[in-house]
């Protein structure tokens, strides 16, 4: 599994607050040159090479002489938004050192929710690749409505790697990797050299939602490696402090935790959907549609038992079973009005129920994938 991040050909980078920003006390320069370095030497060698970036609002922060990071939303846009100026001029001036040029992208969850924008996002994100151009990718903290939490770059690393179809998504941290425990309260804990991605126990050993461990960003990173797995692209955790740790990660060195891919990657349009973080609402599903999804067969209404949520035709939904587990997801073709109409109700009633016949589905097979 070693060797083939040491032949991996598209590398996306993710390095966190912690590194970037001297553990908030202000930008680390030499840290960020020698990511400057390192990419560089990669990209010489014939790798491409993204890197996403946390650290804009730590950095605005300490411009803004702030010792507390704040609550409210307008002063977290607002730190963020002075944050990104000194951000992108840190990377632009260390990579111009070694010939290369910086893009910076601002990412939010709508740029890919909307399939256009995706496949324009996408499209920019390729073309600078091939100029050899190195983007540097953030999400858009000063634009964005949800909260904004600690991980979240984790997230977007992996929407990255599935976005561009990337080999190897490397997530840099202040620490050594995966570890089966907690080390700083059980001394037995050891560091997970490799496993698969998919592997539900590293969920537990990585602290689980609202432990501890979990709120201290290690959670985000297992869970960033199970979303990037679906497009075939391994994960490596690793220390950002080690001494020359992309090249040394890059070539396949043990350094870190590896979480392999072992699933076939998805369709593109599949995986676009796979990527939705936010759905528009859900559908409560009979065992009978469930296992016709899990057949590979369309949603028909009368597998439909209760939706949830007010959508348009074409809005992405959740298909749930009756514990509430998501089992599916796809874009449905009816609006939530006329889907309750129907529900229950065979493909052949639906013409009477509405005076139409649109589709015979409620989500057709391609526009759907099983999870």
């Amino acid at each position: 599994m070693r060797q083939r991040i040491a032949d991996s050909h598209r590398l996306v980078v993710k390095v966190g607050s912690a590194l970037v920003t001297n553990n908030g006390t202000g930008l680390a320069q030499d840290a960020i040159a020698e990511w400057a370095r390192q990419i560089a030497l990669l990209n010489a060698a014939g790798r491409q090479v993204a890197l996403v970036s946390s650290g804009a609002i730590a950095a605005g922060m300490q411009q803004l002489g702030w010792t507390t990071r704040p609550h409210a939303m307008h002063e977290l846009q607002a730190a963020a938004a002075v944050g990104q100026m000194g951000l992108a001029q840190a990377y632009e001036t260390c990579f111009s050192q070694h010939g290369l040029k910086t893009a910076q992208i601002l990412l939010t969850h709508e740029d890919l929710a909307d399939r256009e924008r995706y496949l324009n996002a996408r499209s920019t994100l390729m073309t600078l690749l091939e100029l050899r151009v190195v983007p540097i990718i953030n999400e858009n903290d000063t634009v964005v409505t949800d909260e904004i939490k600690f991980g979240d770059n984790d997230t977007l690393g992996a929407l990255v790697a599935n976005l561009l179809e990337a080999d190897t998504l490397i997530i840099l941290t202040d620490q050594p990797g995966l570890f089966s425990a907690d080390p700083r309260s059980n001394p037995g804990a050891h560091l997970i050299a490799a496993g698969r991605a998919d592997d539900p126990a590293f969920e537990t050993m990585a602290g689980g939602a609202g432990s501890s461990i979990g709120k201290g960003g290690m959670i985000t990173k297992v869970r960033a490696a199970q979303r990037a797995a679906r497009s075939g692209a391994d994960t490596l955790i690793a220390s950002g402090r080690e001494a020359d740790a992309l090249l040394r990660l890059a070539r396949g060195e043990e350094l870190g935790t590896l979480l392999y891919a072992t699933a076939t990657p998805l369709a593109a349009r599949k995986q676009w959907l796979a990527d939705h973080l936010q759905l528009a609402g859900s559908l409560l599903l009979d065992e009978g549609a469930i296992r016709a999804l899990h057949d590979g067969k369309s949603l028909l209404p009368i597998g439909v038992i209760k939706i949830e949520g007010e959508f348009e035709r074409g809005a992405a939904v959740a298909c749930r079973n009756a514990a509430g587990k998501e089992v599916a997801r796809g874009l449905i073709n009816y609006p939530s009005s006329e889907a309750r109409r129907i529900a229950r109700h065979a493909t052949h009633e639906i013409e009477a129920i509405l005076g139409y016949l649109d589709e015979e589905a409620l989500i057709h097979r391609n526009n759907m994938i099983v999870l």
